[in-house]
C-alpha cells in the first residue's frame, strides 16, 4: 500500500467511516467491513481533498458532467465535478430503478463520468452508467474512493479508485459470521436485496 492509500485508510479509520463487525452490505451481501464514507465527507475539507484527487486522475477523459448515484455518490460527485468545473447530477431510485429526476437531462453531447463513494460489487456503478446511456451519453469512466473488491468489477468503461482493497463479502448462506451467529447490522443507505 503507498503512502497516498494509506493516509486515506487511515483518514477513513480516524473519522470513523471503517467498521469492523458483520454487516449486510446495500449489495445484500455480508461483511467484516464497512466502510461508510459520509462520516469522511461530512467534512468539506476532507470532501474537497477527496474531490480534487480523483478529479487529477480523471481529467484526461474530458468529462462535461459528473453522475452520481444517490445517496453515497452526491458529496463526492459534487466535489469531483466542482475540481472539473463541470456540472454534477445524480441519479436516483424511483421504485426500484435508478433515474434521473429534479429536472436532471442528459443527451448525447454529454461525457459522463460515473463517481461512486464505495464500489463493493459495482451494481450502483452499472446501473448509473445504464442510466447515462438510456439517454444517448457517452460514458467515458467511473471513478470511486474506496473500490473494495480489489478491481473485480466489471463495468466496460476505464475505472479509477483513490483506495482499492480487498475486503471479503459472502452470500448470507456462505457467511462465516452468520455460522458464528454474530449480530448483524445493516448500516447501509438502501434497501438491501434479499
Amino acid at each position: 500500500m503507498n503512502t497516498d492509500d494509506q493516509s486515506l485508510l487511515d483518514l477513513f479509520r480516524a473519522s470513523g467511516a471503517w467498521l469492523e463487525g458483520h454487516f449486510r452490505l446495500s449489495s445484500g451481501l455480508h461483511s467484516g467491513g464497512y466502510l461508510q464514507s459520509a462520516l469522511v465527507l461530512q467534512h468539506p475539507q476532507h470532501a474537497a481533498t477527496i474531490g480534487e484527487r480523483l478529479a487529477a486522475e480523471v481529467r484526461t477523459w474530458n468529462p462535461t458532467v459528473v453522475l452520481s448515484p444517490a445517496l453515497g455518490g452526491l458529496i463526492v460527485g459534487h466535489e469531483v465535478a466542482r475540481a472539473l468545473n463541470t456540472r454534477a447530477i445524480f441519479a436516483e431510485r424511483q421504485d426500484t430503478h435508478l433515474t434521473l429526476r429534479r429536472g436532471f437531462t442528459l443527451d448525447p453531447s454529454d461525457r459522463v463520468l460515473v463517481v461512486e463513494d464505495v464500489v463493493t460489487t459495482g451494481l450502483s456503478t452499472q446501473e448509473t452508467i445504464a442510466v447515462a446511456r438510456s439517454h444517448g451519453a457517452i460514458v467515458v469512466g467511473a471513478a470511486t474512493i474506496v473500490d473494495r473488491i480489489d478491481g473485480a468489477a466489471q463495468l466496460g468503461v476505464p475505472f479509477v479508485a483513490l483506495l482499492t482493497l480487498h475486503v471479503p463479502a459472502w452470500q448470507p448462506a456462505e457467511c462465516p459470521l452468520c455460522q458464528q451467529q454474530s449480530p448483524l447490522q445493516k448500516p447501509g443507505s438502501r434497501p438491501s436485496a434479499e
